[in-house]
C-alpha cells in the first residue's frame, strides 16, 4: 500500500485490494513459518540454557516467576472445583481477600487457560506454554498485518516478524510476568481493527479485536491501544483524502476503541476499584533518563541491563530501520513522519509525564519501561517499509555506517556484551550481504536467499536470547523460590489432610516454598502476594502480630497462638523435619464465633489487640528496663531509640513458665533472648518482622532480650508480651462452647447456625474489605460492623442465624455498561447487515415505536 496516494479514492481502493491480497484471509504458511521460528528459536535457547522444561526441574519458576505459578495451580483448582472459593472471593489466602481483580489481572491470558489440560503437579508447563504460545501468535500476527500495512512478499514480513515476537522486551521483561505477554499479540490486533477504520469496513469486528485485546490484559494492552494509535495517526497523515475524511476516520477508531473497552468494562470497573482499596506498593520514583550511550546500546541484541528500555528487535530490522531515511525511493515526508514517530516515542519513553501516560498515569515499581514493546512493534513496522521499498546496495551500507556510529556511541556503555559486538558485527554483515544482492537470479537463487535470511534470523535469535538468559541468572536479585517439588508436593498433601475448612483453618505456613503458598498448596493461609491486596487487610493482619513484606503487598500468616486461635487456624506447616516442613496442630476459636457485651477498646499494644478479638485476658506485659552499658534513648512516645551497630539490653520480669514473644516489626539485627538468637530484616515500611517467639520463661521469671541493630532504629515501649497458655486454652474452649452450632462456607459467602436467640456479637475471622453484606434471620443484608479490623455482626435483641455474602464492588456497573455495549454493537450489526437504507428504517421505526409507548404512558398518568 502506497501511503502518499494523489486521490482518496484510489487509495482506499488499494488498501482494499492489499487487504484481499495479504490480509487475515491470504496465505496462513508464512505466518505459521514465523510462528514456528520465534518459538523453536526461544526454545532451543532455553534447552541449551538448561532451562524448564528442557532442563532441571527445580529452575522452572526461574523463566516462569513464583508469582504466579501459584496464581495458575488455582486457576487449575477453579477449574476443577477443588477450592473453596470462587472467581469473586479467595477463601485460601490472606484469611479470605477478594480475587475477580486478580483473576482479570493475571489469568484472562487465553493461554492460561491451557492450565486445565494439564495436570496439577506439572502446572509449571502450561504457564511456560503462555509465554511461548503467546510469542507465537504475536509473531504470526505481526507477519499478517505487516502486509496491511504495506504489501509484500510474506517471507521477509515473516522474518522481521521473528524480531518482535522475540524482542528484548520478551526475554527480559514479559517472560517473568505471562498475563502481559498478551500485550504482545493486542499491538498488531489492534493495528487490524484501525486498519479497517482506513477502509471504512468492518466497524463491529474491529470492536470485537479491542475487546480481544482489552480483555487478556487490559494493562498492557491499554499500552498496545496507545502505540497503534498513533501509528494511525501517522498513516492520517500520509494519507491523500480530504482532512474531513482523516476527521471520519479518527471518530470511527475512537467510537470502535470505546464501545470494544466497553465490551469487557467489568474488567475496568472492578479492577479501579481494587486498586484503589490495595495497600500502596513501595513509592516508585524515576530516577531519571539513561544516558544516550545506554540507550542506544538498548537497540542492539544480546544484552541484559535495566538502564533503559528494552527496545531491540534484532539486528535485521535495525540495519533496515537506520536505511530508511537515506532510501529516495521513498518519498521525503513519509521518511521524516515515520522517523519522527520513532524518535518521539523513544523519548517518551524516558520522560516523566510520557511514561506515566503509558502506564496509566502510575509510575511502576519495578521498572518504568514496560511498554517499550509498543517501539518494538514501530522498528519492525518501519523495518518493513523499508525493505518493501528494496533498498539499494548504497543505502544499506549508509545503514551500515550509521550501525557502526551507534557502536561507538554506546561501546562504553555495561549493557554491551561480547554477544553484542558478535551478533552486531557478524549480522550486520550477513545480512547486508544477503540484501544486497541483485534479485533477478531466478526462483531457486530467490528461494535460497530468503531461506538463509530467515536462518540466519534464527540462529541470531537463538544466540540473543541465550546470552539474556545467561545474564539474568547471573543476577542476584534473581534468585526465586521453588514452585511444585516433591517437598512442596508432600507439603500439599500434608495440608490437605487436615482440612477442616469452614470449621477451621488449615494453614500452609509459616513455611514458605513460593509466594504464594496457600494457592500453590491449598489450605487457608494468610500469605497473599498481589498487587490487589486490600490495604484493610494488610493494616488488620499486622495490627494484629502478622509479619508483611513488599510494603504491606505481601502478608504472612501468624506465628504465635493467640493470632492463630483468634483466626481459625486448626493446624499448620512449620519449619524443621526431614521435608523441610513439620505438620503442627493448635487449638482454635471458630471461624465464626460470639462475644458478649460491647468490645473493650484496646490499648496500643498487639498484645491487646489480639486480646480484643479474642475475647479474653492471656497476656502479661511487663515494663521493660535497660540494663548494663549505655542505656538507649527515650522516644517522647515512651519508645526506645536504638543507635546504630550498638548492642543493648532490656531486663523483663513474667510468671514462670509463659511463653514470651518480642514485638519489634521494623527491627534490623540480631535478636537474643531465653537462649535462642534470631537475625531479623525488618525495614519501615517494606518488612514487618510481626510477633516474634523468644521461648519459656525460666524458673525466676527473669529474662533478658538483648537487640543488636544494623542502623539507628526505634523499639517499641511495650516490646514484650509473656501468654498464659493455660488462659488461652481455656478461652479457646468458652468460645468453642458457646459458638455457633454449624457454620457452612459457600464461594463467596459464610453461614453459621447460632444456639437460640443468641445475643453479642457475632466475630468472623475474616477482614472486614468493603464489598461484605450480613443479615440477621434472613433479615435484609447491610454492612457488617468492624472489630479490629475483622467482620462484626451486632446480634441485637438475639438472633439464631448470620449470613455473609461478598458481593464484588463495581461488577453490576461493569455488567451493565457492557450490555449497552453489546446493544450498540448489535445496532451497528443490524445495520450493516440490511440492504441499503433498511437498517435506518429499522431502528427508525424501532424508536418510533418506543417514542409512541412514552407517549401513551405519559397520557393514562395524566
Amino acid at each position: 500500500m502506497v501511503l502518499t496516494t494523489s486521490s482518496p479514492t484510489a487509495g482506499q481502493e488499494q488498501r482494499q485490494r492489499s487487504g484481499r491480497r495479504s490480509g487475515p484471509r491470504g496465505g496462513v504458511v508464512a505466518p505459521a513459518a514465523s510462528a514456528a521460528v520465534s518459538m523453536g528459536a526461544y526454545c532451543l535457547a532455553m534447552a541449551v540454557h538448561g532451562t524448564y522444561p528442557f532442563g532441571a526441574r527445580s529452575r522452572a519458576v526461574n523463566d516462569l516467576g513464583n508469582q504466579f505459578v501459584p496464581f495458575h495451580a488455582h486457576l487449575w483448582d477453579l477449574m476443577r472445583g477443588q477450592t473453596e472459593g470462587d472467581l469473586f472471593f479467595n477463601w485460601g489466602s490472606g484469611y479470605g481477600v477478594p480475587f475477580l481483580a486478580d483473576f482479570f489481572t493475571y489469568l484472562m491470558n487465553p493461554f492460561s487457560w491451557l492450565v486445565a489440560l494439564f495436570p496439577r503437579d506439572r502446572v509449571e508447563l502450561p504457564v511456560f506454554l503462555v509465554t511461548l504460545l503467546s510469542i507465537g501468535l504475536a509473531t504470526a500476527l505481526m507477519t499478517v498485518w505487516l502486509g496491511r500495512l504495506r504489501p509484500g512478499p510474506p517471507w521477509p514480513r515473516a522474518a522481521l516478524a521473528v524480531g518482535y515476537g522475540v524482542s528484548a522486551w520478551t526475554v527480559s521483561n514479559g517472560f517473568a510476568d505471562p498475563m502481559w505477554m498478551w500485550g504482545l499479540v493486542a499491538f498488531p490486533l489492534t493495528g487490524f481493527a484501525y486498519d479497517w477504520c482506513l477502509d471504512g469496513r468492518r466497524w463491529a469486528l474491529g470492536a470485537l479485536l479491542v475487546a480481544v485485546s482489552w480483555a487478556g490484559n487490559f494493562y498492557t494492552a491499554a499500552m498496545a491501544t496507545l502505540g497503534m494509535l498513533l501509528v494511525l495517526v501517522v498513516r492520517l497523515l500520509l494519507d491523500g483524502r480530504p482532512w474531513s475524511g482523516r476527521r471520519r476516520v479518527l471518530l470511527r477508531a475512537a467510537s470502535m476503541t470505546a464501545v470494544g473497552v466497553a465490551l469487557v468494562a467489568p474488567v475496568l470497573t472492578v479492577t479501579f476499584p481494587a486498586s484503589r482499596a490495595s495497600q500502596p506498593g513501595p513509592v516508585a520514583g524515576y530516577p531519571g533518563p539513561p544516558l544516550l550511550r545506554d540507550y542506544l546500546a538498548h537497540l542492539l541484541p544480546g544484552g541484559f541491563h535495566s538502564s533503559g528500555p528494552q527496545v531491540s528487535v534484532g539486528v535485521l530490522p535495525l540495519l533496515l530501520v537506520l536505511a530508511y531515511p537515506f532510501m529516495r525511493r521513498v518519498p521525503g515526508r513519509q521518511r521524516a513522519a515515520w522517523c519522527v514517530l520513532l524518535v518521539l516515542v523513544a523519548l517518551s519513553y524516558v520522560w516523566a509525564p510520557t511514561i506515566l501516560l503509558w502506564h496509566g498515569l502510575a509510575l511502576p515499581n519495578g521498572g518504568p519501561y514496560r511498554a517499550s514493546f509498543t517501539l518494538a512493534g514501530m522498528l519492525v513496522a518501519v523495518a518493513w517499509l523499508a525493505l518493501a521499498a528494496r533498498p539499494r546496495p548504497r543505502e544499506l551500507l549508509a545503514g551500515a555506517g550509521a550501525l557502526g556510529v551507534v557502536l561507538v556511541v554506546a561501546g562504553p556503555s555495561p549493557y554491551f556484551t561480547a554477544g553484542t559486538w558478535a551478533l552486531t558485527l557478524v549480522g550486520a554483515a550477513v545480512f547486508v550481504a544477503l540484501l544486497a544482492l541483485p534479485r533477478r537470479r531466478g526462483r531457486v537463487v530467490h528461494v535460497a536467499v530468503t531461506g538463509a535470511l530467515i536462518g540466519t534470523v534464527f540462529l541470531s535469535t537463538v544466540f540473543t536470547v541465550l546470552s539474556v538468559t545467561a545474564q539474568r541468572d547471573r543476577e542476584e536479585w534473581w534468585r526465586p523460590k521453588r514452585t511444585l517439588d516433591a517437598q512442596s508436593l508432600a507439603a500439599r498433601r500434608a495440608v490437605r489432610a487436615q482440612d477442616r475448612w469452614p470449621a477451621l483453618r488449615s494453614e500452609p505456613g509459616p513455611h514458605e516454598f513460593a509466594d504464594n503458598d496457600p494457592l500453590l498448596l491449598g489450605g487457608q493461609g494468610g500469605s497473599y502476594y498481589s498487587s490487589y491486596l486490600p490495604a484493610l487487610t494488610a493494616r488488620t493482619l499486622r495490627g494484629l502480630g502478622a509479619g508483611w513484606y513488599m510494603g504491606g503487598r505481601h502478608t504472612v500468616g501468624f506465628e504465635d497462638p493467640v493470632g492463630r486461635a483468634v483466626m481459625g487456624v486448626g493446624s499448620y506447616l512449620d519449619h524443621g523435619g526431614p521435608d523441610g516442613f513439620v505438620r503442627r496442630s493448635a487449638d482454635a476459636v471458630p471461624l465464626v464465633s460470639l462475644r458478649q457485651g460491647a468490645p473493650a477498646p484496646a490499648s496500643d499494644t498487639v498484645f491487646a489487640r489480639q486480646e480484643q478479638v479474642l475475647g479474653a485476658r492471656v497476656y502479661a506485659v511487663p515494663a521493660v528496663r535497660p540494663v548494663g552499658g549505655a542505656a538507649p534513648g527515650e522516644r517522647p512516645d515512651g519508645g526506645w531509640r536504638l543507635p546504630r551497630g550498638a548492642r543493648r539490653a532490656f531486663a523483663f520480669t513474667c510468671t514462670p513458665g509463659s511463653s514470651a514473644f518480642a514485638y519489634v516489626p521494623w527491627f534490623s539485627g540480631t535478636l537474643d533472648a531465653l537462649g535462642s538468637v534470631r537475625r531479623l530484616s525488618g525495614w519501615f515500611p517494606m518488612t514487618n518482622n510481626g510477633l516474634v517467639p523468644l521461648g519459656r520463661v525460666p524458673a525466676g521469671g527473669e529474662a533478658v532480650l538483648t537487640l543488636t541493630g544494623d542502623r539507628a532504629q526505634d523499639v517499641p515501649r511495650s516490646p514484650v508480651g509473656c501468654l498464659d497458655r493455660g488462659a488461652l486454652g481455656a478461652a479457646v474452649a468458652r468460645s468453642k462452647a458457646s459458638g455457633p452450632r454449624r457454620i457452612t462456607a459457600a464461594g463467596h459467602s459464610v453461614e453459621a447456625v447460632l444456639p437460640a436467640r443468641s445475643t453479642g456479637t457475632a466475630l468472623l475471622a475474616v477482614p472486614a474489605v468493603r464489598g461484605w453484606r450480613c443479615s440477621l434471620d434472613g433479615a435484609t443484608a447491610k454492612a457488617p460492623g468492624r472489630l479490629a479490623g475483622l467482620i462484626a455482626v451486632p446480634l441485637g435483641p438475639g438472633a439464631s442465624r448470620v449470613s455473609c455474602a461478598y458481593r464484588t464492588p463495581g461488577l453490576r456497573a461493569g455488567l451493565l455498561v457492557s450490555g449497552v455495549a453489546a446493544a450498540v454493537l448489535l445496532a451497528a450489526l443490524v445495520v450493516s447487515w440490511s440492504p441499503p437504507g433498511g437498517g435506518r428504517r429499522a431502528l427508525r421505526a424501532c424508536a418510533a415505536r418506543r417514542l409512541g409507548r412514552l407517549r401513551r404512558l405519559r397520557t393514562r398518568s395524566r
